[in-house]
């Protein structure tokens, strides 16, 4: 089955197996769109190709109708073609902004179906085959997924078309056989999608939808049998050869393809976890001194001071209790182990004094704990039975 460009007037055409429609492009018009899409690009993040790569594709090429040009010679009409083959191959330079250069060439091959003229049935054979170099330079996007990244582009370069057909009429009152080369200007638009594999780096899939053009009129050498003729339609039976001249070659071509990139961009570092916020430290002990009259357990004005900044600090760091030490000096007024259990409730009876403070001073008395150590674990180290002031203390310690 094969897919035919019919004109319907007003620059339009249908393919009419599929029912789809598609417009013949003017070169002013794609001109035109592929400036207004570049001009889009400057708000689009690009792809980082960048350096030196490669690319291939192939596919299938749907050719528009060819317009014969009425000559002297040879009647008017059009050439319909069936849906044919292209590939490209492709050296390009990324510049690792999202812009890339390359050089292509190309290559299209269609069998020619019919050549339609009014009042005349005929059947075709041959193909028409066109080649190429182009220069495209394109522009890669970031649309703000890995796995996609969309590009589109235009080039400008020279093509060949070459004809090998031969045309029949029934009855043999119209043969023709077309050939040769024609060489011009040629352009293209390009829309396409890269899908990069992940588990080779620098290597994309693509997929890509081309409309190639090579200016004409295309000129091709033509012989044949006719009683058609061209102006002279009155002109005699016999053999004839002159040239054969078509205009409206447009070219739709849909292809796969592979890119590699020689140096590729690294990928973007995975995300880092999020961590979780650490538990606030436990605040620090802090310690109060509270010091003692020789013998004495009750609480100096200084004290009291101490006692009530300790209850303060302790609304305003994390407590989670509060021990109350009790201590004494070495001296006692009758020595021995009499005197180490007198010191040792009078550093309990000091201890209990400070606590009683700090509930007064609004501490929960449950937080509070209470402990006598006498005369042991001094702050200063003295000779026995001696009255050091350092040594008559009670800590408080925030926990």
């Amino acid at each position: 089955m094969s897919l035919r460009l019919r004109s319907t007037g007003a620059g339009r055409y249908v393919l009419p197996v599929s029912g789809v429609v598609s417009r013949g492009l003017a070169l002013k018009n794609v001109l035109l769109a592929c400036g207004s899409v570049l001009g889009a690009a400057s708000v689009a993040v690009a792809q980082p190709v960048t350096g030196l790569y490669v690319a291939g594709a192939g596919g299938a090429n749907f050719k528009q109708e060819q317009s014969v040009r009425l000559s002297p010679v040879w009647p008017g009409g059009r050439d319909e073609y069936k849906t044919g083959v292209t590939g490209v191959g492709s050296v390009g330079w990324g510049f690792g902004n999202g812009f890339r250069v390359e050089v292509e060439g190309n290559y299209r091959n269609n069998q020619l179906g019919e050549f339609s003229h009014p009042g005349l049935v005929t059947s075709a054979g041959g193909r028409q085959q066109s080649y190429g170099g182009v220069v495209n330079a394109l522009f890669d996007m970031d649309i703000g997924k890995s796995w996609l990244y969309p590009y589109f582009g235009a080039g400008a370069g020279y093509g060949w078309q070459a004809m090998n057909a031969n045309i029949t009429a029934p009855g043999g009152g119209f043969s023709q056989h077309v050939g040769g080369t024609f060489g011009n200007f040629a352009w293209q638009g390009i829309f396409g999608l890269s899908v990069p594999v992940p588990w080779v780096v620098g290597l994309s899939t693509t997929m890509e939808y081309r409309f190639y053009s090579i200016l004409g009129p295309h000129g091709h050498g033509a012989t044949g049998y006719t009683n058609l003729g061209g102006y002279d339609v009155s002109r005699p039976t016999g053999f004839a050869s002159g040239n054969r001249d078509t205009r409206t070659d447009y070219n739709h071509s849909l292809m796969l393809g592979l890119r590699y990139e020689f140096n590729p961009a690294p990928p973007p570092p995975p995300p880092q976890p999020v961590a979780e916020p650490a538990a606030p430290a436990p605040a620090a002990a802090r310690t109060y001194l509270v010091f003692f009259d020789w013998d004495k357990s009750a609480l100096t004005t200084r004290a009291r001071s101490i006692v009530a900044e300790a209850a303060k600090a302790s609304s305003r760091v994390q407590v989670t209790r509060i021990e109350v030490d009790g201590y004494t000096d070495n001296s006692a007024a009758h020595p021995g182990a009499r005197g180490e259990a007198y010191n040792m409730g009078l550093s309990m009876r000091r201890a209990t004094a400070v606590k009683a403070e700090l509930v007064r001073d609004g501490v929960p008395t449950g937080v509070i704990e209470t402990h006598g150590f006498g005369e042991t674990h001094p702050l200063v180290q003295t000779a026995a039975d001696t009255r050091e002031p350092q040594n008559r203390r009670v800590e408080i310690v925030l926990k």
